[in-house]
This record gives C-alpha cells, structure tokens and sequence, in this order.
C-alpha cells in the first residue's frame, strides 16, 4: 500500500502553522519535503511529526532555528542512532535542572538499555520514546509511569527537583514548584520538598485530562478533592465519582485510572506513601 502523503497546506494544518512557515522552515534546513517530478512538496507521516516538534519547540521552548538542529535528528537516520550517538555521551546541563527527557535517556543508558528493550519491556513505541528523551513530550501520564518502572525510577522523582534529608518543607501559598508538563491537560505541583515517605503533590487537570490507561505500583493513595470532579476505576471494574470535598483512600497495587469528568478545570490534592509514585 502506498503511503499516505499531503500537500503543504495540509501539512501545515497539521502542524498548526502556515504554509510560509514550511517553506522557511525549508530553507533553514529544518526539513526536506519530498519532491515530485513537477516539485511539487509532499508531506508523509513521519515528516508531519516532524513539523509538529519544531513547532513545539518554538513555540514552547524558545529555540531558534541552529538549536532545533541540534534537538533534532537528521532526517533519514533511525531514531536508536540519533539518541545513542550525542555530540558528548551524555545530556549537557546548563546549571538548571535536567529536561525530563533527558533525565529518561541518562537513566537508561546508565541501565545499559536501548531504546528497543525499553519498548518492549513498556509496550510504547521506539518513535514515542525517542521524541521524548529528545524534547520531553509525547509520552501519557500512564505510559511515562512504565517508563519509570522499568528504569527503576519514579514518576515522582523524574519530575521533581532533587533534594535529599528535608526534615521540614515550607512552601507558600502559590508558590509551588510545578513538574515538567509532559502529558496534555496535566499540571504537578510540589506541596512537600524532600526525599520523604509521603509524596504530596496538587493536581490540575483541565477538561478532558486523564491518566490514559491504568497503572500500578506499591503503596497507598489519599485524594482529596478541593475543586471540580474526578472519575477513578480500580481494577478495571469499579467506578467511583469524587466531587469537591469528597476524600478517597486505596492501596497503589490496584489498577487504577482516572479523568477529568467536570467541564471545567479539577484541583486536587494526591498524596502517596511511601514514595513509589
């Protein structure tokens, strides 16, 4: 079966951007289009991807045209060369903390895997986890939680700032530090700093946000609802509808996922022990 291609007006729908951006985008070396005998532009599957990213990071991160060349791989080379083959081995830290993304590719080099047996091991795609060691998006709360698992990691402490021996933590009103965003709709913010036995984080969940899927770990889990409405289903089979000022406790071993089920935003708070989130 032939694969399916679009013209620059559809690929630039696509991608959120004009036509114009493309054709820039062209001549900055950012993308070859394919080229048909007329010169007319096509677009397949993998190159729409493409656009996507830059987009994104233009628009979110900042990068200029020379930086997303660096981000990105070279059009044509597998996904396995490009992350395994950086300029310096590893990811270069700017005195900030490390992209989430980055933090995945260090751990699993240092874990001796490739990005092949990490897919088979979590059962998400070598394009998903390759875009998203580069650029730290793509990945569902649910996918990125089997990531973690499989790199001997949690979500919590791929997401968090690093600090160790906190015997107290005083965080202000609004001033919580908040995690990468990597999963759509989904925002993380810290309410206790510290390598501790409870994990205490705030949820925002816009319309529609979900976990995307179940997932499982050890421990106990305390939600309390301060605003909107969340569905969970433990077990695959049991539903349960959480309104502002409801509370709910449930062992982690249990399958569990969740959703946004209000029309507006969800505020909640999630607190997990011991840290195995």
């Amino acid at each position: 079966m032939d694969e399916i291609r679009f013209r620059i007006a559809e690929a630039a729908r696509m991608a959120g951007v004009s036509p114009s951006t493309l054709r820039l985008w062209e001549t900055q070396e950012l993308i070859r289009p394919i080229r048909t005998p007329s010169g007319q532009r096509l677009y397949d599957h993998d190159l729409v991807e493409r656009l996507k990213t830059i987009a994104w990071l233009r628009s979110e991160k900042g990068l200029n045209p020379a930086a997303i060349r660096e981000t990105l791989p070279e059009e044509g080379v597998a996904e396995e060369e490009d992350v395994e083959s950086g300029p310096s081995g590893e990811p270069a830290e700017d005195g900030g903390e490390m992209p989430i993304g980055l933090k995945v590719r260090h751990l699993r080099r240092q874990a001796g895997k490739t990005l092949e047996a990490v897919a088979q091991a979590t059962e998400v795609s070598i394009s998903q986890l390759s875009t998203f060691e580069r650029t730290s998006q793509g990945l569902s709360f649910t996918a990125l939680h089997a990531v973690a698992t499989c790199l001997g990691t949690t979500i919590a402490s791929l997401g968090g700032r690093e600090k160790r021996n906190a015997r107290e933590s005083l965080i202000r009103e609004g001033k919580w530090p908040s995690w990468p965003t990597t999963a759509s709709g989904v925002t993380i913010q810290t309410l206790a700093e510290g390598n501790n036995m409870m994990e205490c984080h705030r949820f925002q969940l816009a319309p529609g946000a979900s976990s995307e899927g179940a997932y499982q770990h050890e421990g106990e889990e305390f939600i309390h609802v301060l605003a909107g409405s969340l569905a969970i289903i433990l077990d695959g089979d049991q539903f349960f509808d959480l309104h502002a000022g409801d509370s709910f406790y449930f062992e982690s071993r249990r399958p569990h996922s969740w959703r946004n089920s209000f029309d507006g935003e969800t505020v909640l708070i999630w607190i997990n022990t011991p840290a195995t989130f």
